[in-house]
This record gives structure tokens, C-alpha cells and sequence, in this order.
């Protein structure tokens, strides 16, 4: 069995562990024992994406926020690929695109996504984007994703759209625009471009990724069918996203993907 992830570390902004803050050396230790737990988390989690067929070349990144320096992230390097990534692969970032710690290239996008992200939401410990086939076919569509089927339910009002595509996002002023569109969401789509996740642990922002790509997939083979998709009543798409975003829920499907796939 796993080690599970920690829930909320008392009082230090940026944190999310089962840790209670006590005399400053054993808060110290719970803090560098958490920041190895994400570590494990996102290079687990970045495997996994590899093998689910998200990665694209070089393209694609996920984070998680450090939370001995908050102000910090780690994120997986430019030019390696998902399913080769070990925690110690990642590197330590900050806001202005420098490696802190850890050996390799930092990919641009990656930190000016992930830097306002991370900046203009405290809440989000990880966030998550690749350009996974089906994320990438249903964002051409400019359309938010329907409740048609339980999985898709988690994102009834809790998605949103950033349609200004300029290429690739190589500017501040782009990176911010993507960062304010997102809002309080933890869903993502930008047109033309993929889906991207925030969430406050790196094993949600995970499994809502997958959940998100398989609900594109989904919808996309619905709307083909002969008849379309039924929508399902907004009441009760809203209750079952309640549950569906359980932090619980999503350390469980997080735990049964590596069993599978690690």
C-alpha cells in the first residue's frame, strides 16, 4: 500500500498534509516530509500520463507547489518524457522562470502557466496540463463539456473557457490572461489548445485530468452517434459533482491507476 497524502499542514499557506504544527524543528520535518510525498505524487502521476498517451514530444507539464517555500514549485523538466520522470528528475522553480534545484531545461510555458497559477490562487497546491488527443479535439470546439454521464458531472459549473489562442504561451501577459480565465475553477479548457486541471493536492489535480480527458473522449464518440447525448438534469449533475470532487475519491482513483500502471 501507498503511503496516502498528507491532508492539511496547520497554518503554512501553500500546504496539504496530515501534519499539525508543533515546535519549529518538528514542523520543519513534517514540511520536508510532505514536499517528498508530492515529489512521489507528481512523478508518479507524470508516469502515468505517459502511459495513458498524454504526453506529446516534448510538450506538457504539471506542478506542485513546495511547501517548505510556497512561493516555489516543482515541475517536471523540457525534453524528458512522462513515462521516465522519478522524483528526483524534477526541478525547483520560482515565478521568474529560474531552476532553484534540480538538473535540466525548465520549459517556458511551463513556468509562466504554472507561476500565475500558483500566484493568483493560494488553494492550488498542483495543476495539471497536456495536450492529450481527445482534450485537444474537444477544445477545438469552443464548447464547456455537457453533464452527459457520472464522470462528466464533475465538471458541471466548475469548468471554464479561454478562447484568445495566440499560439504558443510565451508571455507573461498571456500566462496571466490564462490564470484569470481559470478564476476559482478547478477546470480548464483552452481552445485550440488542451485541458488543464488546478487543485489543492497533486493526486486530484491527477485524477481530474484523467476524469476531464475521458469525459472529451466521451462526449466527442456521443456526439457522433446516431442521436446525440441526453443531458442529464442539472440537479442532479450538481449533487453528483459534489461527490465526484471528493479529495477522498480521488486519492482512491489516484491509488488504483498506479497499482495498475507503476
Amino acid at each position: 500500500m501507498r503511503s496516502q497524502p498528507s491532508a492539511e499542514l496547520s497554518k503554512h499557506p501553500g500546504s496539504s498534509g496530515n501534519v499539525t504544527a508543533g515546535d519549529g524543528a518538528s514542523l520543519e520535518t513534517a514540511l520536508h516530509a510532505e514536499r517528498a510525498q508530492r515529489k512521489k505524487d507528481l512523478a508518479t502521476s507524470l508516469r502515468i500520463f505517459g502511459k495513458l498517451g498524454f504526453s506529446h514530444g516534448a510538450i506538457g507539464h504539471m506542478t506542485a507547489r513546495d511547501p517548505v517555500r510556497p512561493e516555489l514549485f516543482w515541475v517536471n523538466p523540457y525534453r524528458r518524457a512522462f513515462a521516465t520522470i522519478m522524483p528526483e528528475d524534477l526541478l525547483l522553480a520560482d515565478a521568474r522562470g529560474s531552476v532553484v534545484e534540480g538538473s535540466g531545461i525548465l520549459n517556458g510555458p511551463a513556468y509562466l502557466i504554472h507561476a500565475r497559477i500558483h500566484e493568483a490562487r493560494p488553494d492550488v497546491v498542483s495543476a495539471a496540463h497536456a495536450h492529450s488527443p481527445a482534450g485537444v479535439a474537444w477544445s477545438s470546439t469552443g464548447r464547456l463539456l455537457d453533464p452527459i454521464s457520472q464522470d462528466s458531472c464533475a465538471l458541471f459549473e466548475r469548468q471554464a473557457i479561454y478562447r484568445e489562442f495566440g499560439g504558443i504561451i510565451d508571455n507573461d501577459a498571456e500566462a496571466t490572461a490564462v490564470a484569470e480565465h481559470l478564476g476559482e475553477q478547478p477546470f480548464l479548457i483552452l481552445q485550440n489548445h488542451g485541458i488543464l486541471t488546478a487543485a489543492p493536492t497533486v493526486r486530484a489535480a491527477f485524477w481530474w485530468f484523467v476524469n476531464m480527458d475521458r469525459s472529451c473522449r466521451v462526449q466527442l464518440l456521443a456526439e457522433s452517434s446516431r442521436h446525440g447525448p441526453v443531458l442529464i438534469p442539472q440537479a442532479i449533475a450538481r449533487r453528483t459533482a459534489s461527490v465526484a470532487l471528493d479529495l477522498g475519491f480521488a486519492d482512491e482513483c489516484f491509488e488504483a491507476l498506479a497499482d495498475e500502471w507503476t
